[in-house]
């Protein structure tokens, strides 16, 4: 990695996080697939590193969480009968969640964790989420059945949490309807806000700045996209890519909404709008250290 020019990382950077696969970007960086392969996973590790460090004592007061869907390897109904059971059930076979955590001000992701949609994971991810804040915050999430006793476990009740429910008339999906059908969102006929600790502000349960973070994650990730083979074929790749598309998200991506800031520069973490050439500095610096 050391021998290849910074320009050709920069160029190969870029690609990767506005949404190239990791084949496509090789061809127009002119590297081989494996030293692109190995540019994701050194400086994914060194983006995650960084972002851990540095995103903390925020004085944000409304948070957003969800979970996006991807999987690594093959979707789960896919995975070869003939691999030897105790890899099957490891985890980085089939479906694959990550956890994400979005200031709804700022719009910036505060934390994420690449995991199984369980207990198990929710209640790490929100002790994470809850060692990042300085203030008593408003946390929305979906109806999912974990997210109640993680909030409890990692916020011992400080906090004012509610969820928001919504019902779909059909599941998209279903064979027996026409593509137009089975390729788009169901019809939402019922959104249920839900109280569950502390005294939320009705009119703030929202969900909807992480779902639209969500769709800048399909966009941004082509590990993400639907319907194609881009997906991840190991683990530590998925995540790597992750780190990379949340550094770039944060601290790169002007916010349509921010007036052309960052929202690393609306959470007050950066002062300026960082390029690829500084993600891929910051990386290496937190490497070597």
């Amino acid at each position: 990695m050391n021998a290849l020019p910074i320009a050709k990382k920069i160029q190969f950077l870029g690609a990767i996080v506005e949404g190239m696969g990791v084949r496509a970007a090789c061809r127009l960086a002119g590297i081989a697939k494996g030293t692109g392969l190995r540019i994701i996973r050194e400086v994914g590790a060194g983006c995650e590193a960084f972002q851990r460090q540095w995103i903390r004592d925020l004085k944000t007061t409304r948070v957003e969480a969800d979970e996006v869907w991807s999987f690594c390897y093959s979707k789960e109904k896919n995975v070869p009968l003939d691999v030897p059971k105790e890899i099957r059930d490891r985890f980085g076979w089939g479906d694959v969640w990550t956890w994400t955590a979005v200031d709804a001000e700022s719009k910036l992701v505060i934390t994420w964790r690449v995991g199984e949609r369980t207990i198990e994971n929710a209640v790490p991810f929100m002790q994470d989420l809850a060692a990042r804040l300085k203030n008593r915050i408003q946390l929305s999430t979906d109806g999912h059945n974990v997210y109640p006793d993680a909030v409890d476990v990692a916020f011992k009740g400080e906090i004012d949490y509610a969820m928001i429910i919504k019902e779909y008339a059909s599941t998209p999906g279903n064979t027996d309807k026409p593509a137009h059908i089975r390729y788009s969102p169901g019809e939402c006929t019922a959104v249920i806000k839900k109280r569950i600790t502390g005294e939320p502000d009705r009119d703030l349960i929202s969900t909807s700045y992480v779902e639209r973070s969500n769709l800048a994650i399909r966009m941004l990730n082509r590990r993400f996209t639907r319907l194609t083979n881009s997906f991840s074929k190991r683990i530590e790749y998925h995540r790597a890519s992750v780190a990379l598309t949340f550094f770039y998200y944060n601290f790169c991506r002007r916010h349509s909404s921010l007036k052309g800031k960052t929202p690393a520069m609306a959470a007050g973490i950066a002062t300026t709008v960082w390029s690829v050439r500084d993600m891929l500095f910051a990386a290496d610096q937190k490497l070597a250290a």
